[in-house]
């Protein structure tokens, strides 16, 4: 039932997603609005990376981003589009294969986002592919979507028709 209900929208917004990645312009990946504002490329790895946090979620019960006694997690640096590419489509495939095999019964057990052994927040795994995968990939893709239109990069349609690909 979840992997009926879950995949059409993850299929959906990942191929939104890599719409919107496929017009990163490698001369502006240290582009960005304002100082405290992340850059275009550290953007677009983000949203590559994204969809490698599922199968995690979906078979393990924490992911610690900074392990006691271990090397901490590092967001991709990957410098160009088709590196960026490249990246979200394995982590496109890999979450898919993990939605596939999972079962349902496991939906309502806990997940926990963890930080040197400690809980940052523990939620069922149901709303941490809503939260964390999906409204997180939407978010950020949104982000994205504003600094194109500040570069005059041409903005792909997202839900309905965008005012670049007007027909």
């Amino acid at each position: 039932m979840f992997t009926e209900m879950i995949l059409p929208e993850f299929d959906q917004e990942t191929a939104i997603t890599r719409r919107m990645l496929e017009r990163v312009p490698n001369d502006l990946l240290d582009w960005r609005p304002h100082a405290k504002s992340n850059t275009i490329g550290w953007n677009a790895n983000h949203l590559a990376e994204i969809p490698g946090w599922v199968e995690n979620v979906l078979t393990e019960p924490f992911f610690d981003m900074n392990p006691p006694g271990g090397p901490a997690f590092e967001s991709p640096k990957l410098g160009s589009r088709d590196e960026i590419l490249a990246e979200f489509d394995r982590n496109v495939a890999q979450a898919r294969a993990a939605i596939e095999n999972f079962k349902d019964e496991s939906i309502n057990e806990t997940w926990s986002l963890m930080d040197n052994g400690q809980p940052l927040f523990t939620m069922t795994r149901g709303a941490v592919m809503r939260m964390l995968v999906l409204s997180h990939l939407i978010h950020h893709r949104a982000i994205l979507s504003v600094y194109y239109r500040l570069n005059d990069i041409p903005v792909p349609a997202i839900y309905g028709p965008s005012a670049d690909e007007a027909e």
